[in-house]
């Protein structure tokens, strides 16, 4: 808790210097300013979260399974047999003695509540063989992945709880990675190699409902952070998320919401290398079989350190996102503010986003929003000199095209944006929209944005543009482009 203290007071500190206030985790960024009528609070906010909570208070301690806290010996087996015994029992609290308990993947069960205390710390083994391997979606395609150090699978009314600590020690995951990037870039599989470095999540949900993660810290992770997936009525409350302090992990995402309903995110502080908050909803012919959207998700209160976006929409869209509601955040030092992303294999619809009452210090750029993501990692081709008939199943996966084409080409529409303030920003917009495609109907409402260059529009539609200011240093206006019903009269553009 002293460690988290003197972490906020640090950022308070960085932002009394820029000019901008940061709020206390679980505290409104700023004083709210009136909505636009398209974005007025929608009556199914209240409906997200976790509806209901373990309630038996029966304890089964770790322990007295044979579980040795000396930060040396695997544990698995005894804090899964206390998690068996706990819901062979009709439910109750998992707990542990104060100390360093290794463990591999552990599977919590319905009506068990796995509570982590503060003087606990998971440590993650740093042996592959001790996450088997489970059918899982990853990046957007359904295929086989080692399981995380905590699932939660076809599972109801769990929790994992606690001010205690997870540590993943996920480098052994970021080593095999970069090795393995290194070796398959020059042979032009970039695109494939995030598939097969086969990395270790943290925390998995995937096709439950009513789960509850709360308080806890979770560190180094080997791969994404939090993955809810296939789930519906979760709720992620009061999570820290540290994922550098071992160096600079790759894809170490904070919250990964994919294709997921009913999603309560709120008072989260996230410093991670990747996306801070992030939305998902498949990739390419896959995730267009899937076809399953993520909507009705809430995120609020919650403050995104590093990462390369505070809040992320995408790339992997297919199944659509819709039914977003994000407000009183904090971004400080992300990549990205507020990114929308997606690619012309993605398809699916990104429609009904409301980003509201957002503060962001020392971003580069506020607004990103893009169709061709990441050209080289989002679209795969064989090199030559490969037979695909003895091709792996995921290789496949992601070289069958999407036909029509016309399938592929994604779609953003019905985006409100309201008061934001932004400072130290490096470029304000960047929107690149397609010609088949346009950028429609995006609002901006009492925003207030400093950088260093204003940026600009390509291909948009129907933007609205209602008290906003953009101050960019260069002196230059944004640029807009092959775009049409533009209300932007009501920009300044100052130096």
């Amino acid at each position: 808790m002293m460690k988290r203290l003197t972490l906020l007071k640090f950022a308070i500190l960085a932002c009394i210097a820029c000019n901008i206030v940061i709020p206390a985790i679980g505290q409104p960024v700023a004083k709210q300013d009136k909505l636009l009528p398209g974005n007025k609070e929608p009556a199914w906010i209240k409906q997200t979260g976790a509806r209901k909570f373990p309630s038996s208070k029966k304890k089964f301690s770790v322990d007295q399974f044979g579980a040795i806290p000396d930060g040396q010996t695997l544990c698995t087996k005894a804090i899964q047999a206390a998690i068996d015994a706990c819901a062979k029992a009709g439910g109750g609290i998992v707990v542990f003695a104060p100390g360093s308990y290794v463990t591999g993947a552990l599977f919590l069960k319905s009506n068990v509540q796995l509570q982590i205390d503060k003087e606990v710390v998971l440590l993650g083994s740093q042996d592959f063989a001790d996450y088997p391997e489970i059918n899982t979606r990853i990046a957007g395609i359904e295929t086989q992945w080692p399981a995380a150090l905590i699932n939660v699978i076809n599972q109801t009314n769990a929790a994992i709880t606690g001010s205690g600590t997870i540590d993943a020690r996920g480098k052994f995951c970021w080593d095999k990675y970069w090795a393995m990037r290194k070796e398959y870039e020059p042979k032009g599989l970039r695109w494939i190699v995030d598939y097969d470095s086969k990395r270790v999540r943290t925390i998995l949900v995937q096709n439950a409902t009513d789960i509850s993660i709360k308080g806890i810290t979770i560190k180094n992770a080997g791969f994404w952070t939090v993955q809810l997936l296939y789930s519906s009525h979760l709720t992620v409350d009061g999570i820290v998320i540290r994922n550098n302090e071992d160096g600079k992990g790759p894809s170490t995402d904070g919250v990964d919401v994919d294709s997921s309903s009913w999603v309560l995110i709120e008072n989260c502080d996230i410093d991670c290398n990747d996306d801070d908050f992030c939305l998902k909803a498949g990739r390419d012919w896959d995730g267009l079989r899937v076809n399953k959207p993520t909507e009705y998700v809430v995120i609020r209160n919650c403050l995104a350190r590093k990462g390369s976006g505070l809040l992320t929409l995408g790339s992997e869209t297919s199944g659509g996102i819709r039914h977003v509601y994000a407000y009183n955040l904090y971004g400080k030092g992300t990549s990205n503010g507020l990114l929308i992303k997606s690619a012309t294999t993605r398809g699916g619809t990104i429609e009904d986003i409301h980003f509201r009452n957002i503060q962001m210090d020392s971003v580069g750029t506020a607004f990103s929003f893009t169709m061709n993501w990441n050209p080289a990692y989002s679209y795969s081709s064989l090199p030559a000199g490969y037979n695909y008939d003895s091709l792996p199943k995921h290789w496949k996966v992601l070289l069958t095209k999407v036909e029509p084409v016309e399938k592929g080409i994604p779609h953003f529409r019905q985006v409100y944006i309201s008061d934001i303030k932004a400072v130290g920003v490096k470029r304000v917009v960047t929107a690149t929209g397609l010609k088949e495609s346009l950028l429609q109907d995006f609002h901006f409402n009492n925003v207030q944005v400093q950088g260093n260059t204003a940026g600009s529009v390509n291909y948009g539609g129907g933007w609205v543009f209602k008290n906003v200011s953009i101050k960019g240093a260069d002196g230059e206006k944004l640029l807009v482009n092959n775009s049409n019903g533009m209300q932007l009269e009501e920009m300044k553009n100052e130096k």
